[in-house]
């Protein structure tokens, strides 16, 4: 049980959150803002990681019965070992007010309201009556919205949650938008969103707003890894989605992890 429990937080789904907090510590780094507090960002990140695991087991416990249609899905814990969902709540419920207790004894009050934000956040998506992921407005609220939150709680942590340009908060929106209309396979919609991080991107370059290595850090490898999951729209579909999975939450995951670690050294 406790394994199944563990496994429904999605662990290896952190690289979203680590891709989010490198970002941020690269542009600490380039504007010369030295990191006093390195291990205060590492505990900011971990924080994270275990509010989205309960989000996680949360989005899994209310999408039981579609999960287990879907040939990917059912393969989740929840659905592969029957655990009585009281259980799964109240475990839930204690890795929130363990964040939430850290969050407010350790971190600074701005952190804990954007750890609230994430909660309502993905409460909206996912819980009735609003249940904004069977609706229209899915792609707002999702990976989009939570890129943004993400990014901003690495940036109060450093003190000034605009140090990252507003047109990289823009783009990392409109990125896990597109991964999300991607994943859905909604063409249009995403060959829309696609356009408009190609023109967002390049302005982004062109005014100086990232810096060439941190386009190749941070763009680059998730855009390659996303690659499969864009072919998944024309090839086999699990294949491609398992692929992308494997290059995102795995290979990417410690390349990310390498460098914000490396990041955070050389600006201390």
């Amino acid at each position: 049980m406790i394994l199944t429990l563990l496994k429904s937080t999605r662990l290896s789904w952190t690289a979203k959150n680590i891709h989010m907090y490198l970002l941020v510590v690269t542009y600490a780094y380039y504007s010369h803002l030295t990191t006093t507090q390195p291990f205060k960002i590492l505990g900011g990140l971990i924080l994270v990681t275990l509010l989205w695991g309960a989000l996680y087991a949360l989005n899994d416990l209310t999408d039981l019965k579609s999960d287990s249609k879907d040939k990917i899905k059912s393969k989740r814990p929840f659905i592969q070992n029957k655990i009585r969902p009281e259980i799964i709540v109240l475990f839930i419920l204690l890795l929130i007010i363990l964040v939430f207790a850290l969050a407010l004894i350790r971190f600074p009050a701005s952190f804990t309201v954007i750890l609230l934000l994430m909660i309502i956040n993905q409460i909206i998506y996912t819980l009735p009556p609003l249940r904004l992921k069977d609706t229209s407005l899915a792609p707002f609220s999702s990976t989009g919205t939570n890129n943004v939150l993400r990014m901003a709680s690495c940036s109060v942590l450093l003190g000034n949650v605009f140090l990252v340009p507003f047109s990289v908060y823009l783009l990392m929106f409109l990125a896990g938008m597109g991964t999300y209309l991607m994943y859905k396979e909604k063409k249009k919609q995403m060959l829309g969103v696609s356009i408009l991080c190609c023109i967002l991107l390049a302005y982004i370059l062109l005014v100086g707003d990232m810096n060439s290595i941190q386009f190749l850090i941070i763009i680059l490898p998730p855009v390659i890894a996303t690659i499969p999951l864009y072919l998944s729209n024309f090839l086999d579909k699990d294949k491609m989605i398992s692929w992308a999975d494997f290059l995102y939450h795995k290979v990417v995951l410690v390349f990310y992890l390498v460098a914000l670690i490396a990041f955070l050294i050389a600006g201390y």
